[in-house]
């Protein structure tokens, strides 16, 4: 007898999944369709792409709901991994539509290559003169960005709560980002809801803050979803570099970058005058601690190097930098090369740290870099004192082992991922250098260019096939690595 209608050789419910991703594209659609209204709204012609586009979208995705008909609703592990990796290349797909058709049309690659560095919010572009393309696609842009901030997958949890019963847990451990997932609330559902009530309200308030300085409704809505989800596209040519005079703008842009990577469930808990969870959470205090020991290198390099011009020059600019590093936002206020080499290694450290699991921001996660740190200390210790017995622990808990070896396991495969990647990409003619940049860049969906893709330039000049491989990159850095890599074991598909 077979469980739910499944046999040994059909481990996934594919039906289910289809039907969930059908739900999916129909929300797509919907978010489509406020691009669409604004270029209609302005009397721009890049209405129509969306609206076709959402048209066509919601039509697949009924289609699929109402015809895929599961023999059963249940949905397990494998189930979890599949869906979550298909959904953010189905979404992509779609939802370069509208970049193949608009009035500065995009080739097939560059489309794609621009929605998935949209919805991973890695904020790598390859789009030159952004200040020529229309306000929908300016929106669609920044939409797709805060989409994938929080997670589509999340999203799905949180206006379908059907899934808390269809392997709602599965996907919601498959997408979000860390190495344990604790449930805020006692249903998914509801864990789900109220972490994007806490990314909608963060949002809301960050527009009306921009919107107080210099930027006018427009480009704060575009920069507010760009930062609160640590995506990085700006509405600019210049970036951020626009609003470079206004010390208020930089100032309410580090604030929220830096609350995007903050663990959203340890704001959820202080929102509920929870401060106890401030006091004893190790990885707050370590990514507290990395953003203040980076800014002063980073003042000590800069005034070394003649590039002190003023007090902001070493103060506000390093820390606006660091902060929108360490969070893999990749806004920059000047060009950070001419701050030295010393600068650019230490931008690279922290685009591998990244900022605290359970937020927005990209990278290998503090978490993991903690767990690392205190692991290698025991062993040390135990190189003196073999009979010993030391356990890892974080925020005053012991740590399974089982859990540190997959942290070990995880850094090593993300190291032989950059490398991977950077050398894919020499073998296509980019230099050395700038290959592995742009590999470890989008990996840990930071964005940020340097030499040939770096301040003045973008990913354009790149070969094709080098886009394909950084969009596979930027996709596998946001979903963790485990959750695509496993679908390539055979064990996944076979009992």
């Amino acid at each position: 007898m077979h469980l739910s209608g499944l046999t040994n050789t059909h481990l996934i419910n594919f039906r289910m999944l289809l039907r969930i991703v059908g739900w999916l594209l129909m929300i797509e659609a919907v978010f489509m369709l406020v691009p669409g209204m604004t270029s209609l709204w302005l009397g721009e012609s890049d209405w129509l792409p969306f609206c076709a586009t959402s048209a066509v979208t919601a039509v697949t995705g009924l289609l699929l709901a109402v015809y895929s008909r599961p023999v059963s609703h249940h949905m397990g592990k494998r189930d979890g991994f599949l869906l979550t990796a298909l959904v953010w290349v189905v979404f992509s797909f779609f939802g370069l539509v509208p970049f193949l058709f608009c009035s500065h049309k995009l080739s097939y690659t560059d489309a794609f290559f621009e929605a998935m560095s949209g919805f991973t919010t890695t904020g790598a572009t390859v789009i030159n003169n952004v200040g020529t393309m229309s306000h929908g696609i300016h929106l669609w842009r920044a939409m797709m960005q805060w989409i994938g901030g929080m997670g589509i997958i999340l999203f799905t949890l949180a206006v379908i709560p059907m899934l808390n019963h269809s392997g709602g847990m599965q996907m919601f451990n498959a997408e979000v980002t860390g190495i344990t997932h604790d449930k805020i609330r006692p249903r998914i559902s509801q864990t789900a809801k109220s972490l994007w009530l806490i990314y909608l309200g963060l949002t809301f308030l960050l527009i009306m803050l921009l919107w107080a300085g210099p930027m006018d409704f427009f480009e704060s809505v575009c920069h507010a979803f760009g930062a609160i989800s640590t995506g990085g596209y700006s509405s600019s040519d210049n970036g951020i570099i626009q609003w470079h005079d206004s010390l208020y703008t930089k100032c309410v842009l580090i604030v929220f970058m830096f609350l995007g990577g903050v663990n959203f469930g340890l704001i959820y808990k202080t929102l509920r005058g929870e401060f106890s969870v401030l006091k004893r959470n190790d990885v707050l205090h370590t990514y507290i601690g990395v953003i203040l020991g980076m800014l002063v290198l980073f003042a000590i390099s800069i005034v070394l190097l003649g590039q002190a011009n003023d007090w902001q020059s070493v103060t506000i600019d390093p820390l606006f930098q660091i902060v929108s590093t360490i969070t893999s936002t990749g806004f920059t206020v000047s060009n950070f090369e001419n701050w030295g080499p010393f600068v650019l290694s230490l931008t690279f450290v922290m685009m591998f740290f990244g900022a605290c699991a359970g937020s927005t921001s990209g990278g290998a996660k503090i978490d993991r870099i903690l767990y690392l740190f205190k692991n290698a200390d025991n062993e040390l210790y135990r190189c003196l004192y073999p009979n010993s017995i030391k356990s890892v622990k974080i925020n005053g808990k012991v740590v399974n082992p089982e859990l540190v070896g997959k942290v070990i396991a995880f850094l090593c495969i993300y190291m032989l991922l950059m490398v991977a990647g950077g050398m894919s990409l020499t073998v296509f003619g980019v230099p050395l250098v700038d290959a592995f940049f742009s590999s470890f860049s989008c990996l840990s969906n930071t964005g940020l260019g340097a030499g040939i893709t770096g301040y003045g330039s973008n990913y354009d000049i790149l070969p094709d096939i080098a886009k394909w491989i950084l969009s596979a990159l930027m996709l596998i850095g946001r979903l963790e690595i485990f959750t695509v890599l496993v679908l390539l074991t055979p064990s996944f598909w076979h009992r």
